[in-house]
């Protein structure tokens, strides 16, 4: 392989939830090697855009910038959160709030940038998702039943849009050194149930998630699409733990 295709550069890189946790890292990674990054959030990161991915004034908002660039070549849906708890404990806009950032948006956010994606003549679609969207985890239904659709709409939209040039895969993070999972971390018993279950015996740092993202946006992984990529320490192969 040459070394282009371990770079990005002269691409143009846009990153959901680009302002913190994972999002950020991606964004870092991105711009180390040499794509030019938007950075979407509610509140603008330096060099972003603001917009809520929710609404469709702020999917508008950035459809509109990309058009005045005319190709984008890498699109990361990261933007999500989650409200832990069983089904009988959320409400009808809890449930909707959770499938709406988590799965409708990068649904509907792919879909109207898919013309600027076409004429990347090679784009890179990547979902982050989660080993929530894998197996059974005490996360919430709404969160793991959004993520495994995002997993499903990966391998359907792969098939879809490879006569267009652009892939389409999933990075699916185990539990993540992020704002969003700290609540779960600071408790010692939560903590120590994670660790015990993890082969690597530690959490993740956004940057090791931000890499493998950044891997399926090169075009060193140009013959992989429809694919998880599962970064979780080991969890998802554990069976019995070694004696």
């Amino acid at each position: 392989m040459t070394d282009s295709t371990w770079s990005l550069r002269g691409r143009l890189a846009l990153v959901t939830g680009g302002s913190r946790g994972i999002g950020l890292a991606v964004v870092e990674e991105l711009r180390a090697l040499g794509a030019d990054v938007f950075a979407i959030a509610r509140e603008a990161p330096p060099g972003g855009i603001a917009a809520d991915v929710t609404t469709a004034e702020g999917r508008a908002r950035i459809v509109d910038v990309i058009r005045e660039r005319g190709a984008l070549h890498v699109l990361v849906h990261n933007a999500g959160t989650n409200v832990r708890g069983p089904l009988t404990s959320y409400d009808d806009a809890t449930i909707a709030r959770l499938l709406d950032l988590n799965l409708t948006s990068p649904l509907l956010l792919s879909r109207d940038l898919h013309p600027y994606l076409r004429a990347a003549g090679g784009a890179s679609v990547i979902h982050v998702g989660s080993v929530g969207g894998h197996v059974a985890l005490p996360t919430g239904v709404a969160y793991g039943a959004a993520k495994a659709g995002l997993a499903q709409a990966t391998r359907t939209l792969a098939l879809e849009w490879a006569r267009d040039g652009i892939r389409v895969n999933t990075v699916s993070p185990w539990y993540t050194r992020t704002p969003l999972v700290e609540p779960v971390l600071s408790d010692e018993k939560k903590l120590a149930t994670i660790l015990d279950r993890t082969p690597l015996g530690r959490i993740a740092e956004p940057r090791e998630v931000a890499t493998a993202i950044a891997f399926l946006a090169m075009p060193a992984s140009s013959y992989i699409t429809g694919h998880a990529l599962i970064v979780d320490g080991g969890m998802t192969i554990a069976g019995l733990p070694m004696a």
